[in-house]
């Protein structure tokens, strides 16, 4: 589940929802993943949920999610009638809570205005720049292509083989045992099917030598076109901020 909005609005934390409705914290959790994974195939629900921490009694760090009314309350339509009065009421002392805004100038509103002006415009920025790679990825990038090297996969996204390289490996994506060895991916995107190992046998002479030789799945393509068109809108909006 992607992180989506920014925590700037009244939210309540998953622990909070556990407590409330008697719940496993990490079932709320996994509830929480399940309902945002669905969510997020319609971005105009405009649901509010981003992870944060919390320390426990033993002073260590433990994930959390926190989750906007809408969301919340969503999330509870699962649940039974007394665990979802409990969230009910909890919300309304939350916003009992909440001070009252306070009086804005005209000048307040104006560069209130001038700021989402300027978001929206950034914003578009942005859009304006991935479109094309998304389109790309839609078009070219299909379940079911075959693997692929990553000199095959720099061709396909019009990538330079230095640059794409010192990507995977400052991203941590794939590593090297030697300084000029083979690329080898990390081995969680092995197990989630984003690349495959390619086995041979290679002859000097009289002797010979096994080797192994990684390529992107299809799912591993589509899956570093996304995070290369990341990459290239970062470096494009950094040398801007920059120039």
């Amino acid at each position: 589940m992607n992180a989506i909005t920014t925590p700037t609005a009244l939210t309540m934390s998953s622990r909070d929802i556990a407590e409330l409705t008697g719940k496993r914290h990490a079932d709320v959790m996994r509830d929480i993943r399940s309902m945002m994974d669905a969510l997020q195939q319609n971005a105009e629900l405009r649901s509010v949920c981003f992870s944060s921490t919390y320390v426990g009694e033993n002073e260590q760090s433990y994930p959390q999610y926190e989750l906007d009314k809408d969301t919340s309350l969503t999330l509870l339509l699962g649940y039974d009638p007394v665990a979802r009065m409990k969230v009910v009421k909890r919300w309304q002392e939350l916003e009992a809570q909440q001070p009252a805004p306070a009086q804005m100038t005209r000048m307040d509103i104006l560069k209130l205005a001038m700021a989402s002006e300027q978001a929206r415009i950034e914003a578009e920025a942005r859009l304006a720049l991935v479109a094309p790679k998304a389109e790309f990825v839609d078009r070219y990038v299909q379940p079911g292509t075959g693997s692929m090297g990553v000199r095959e996969v720099c061709k396909l996204l019009g990538a330079k083989l230095n640059a794409f390289t010192d990507f995977l490996l400052k991203r941590g994506l794939m590593y090297r045992t030697t300084p000029q060895g083979p690329l080898t991916p990390r081995a969680e995107h092995m197990h989630n099917g984003r690349f495959e190992a390619k086995t041979g046998t290679a002859e000097h002479g009289e002797t010979s030598h096994a080797f192994v030789h990684y390529k992107f799945t299809a799912k591993g393509v589509e899956w570093i076109a996304g995070l290369w068109c990341q990459h290239q809108v970062r470096e494009k909006m950094s040398s801007e901020v920059t120039a």
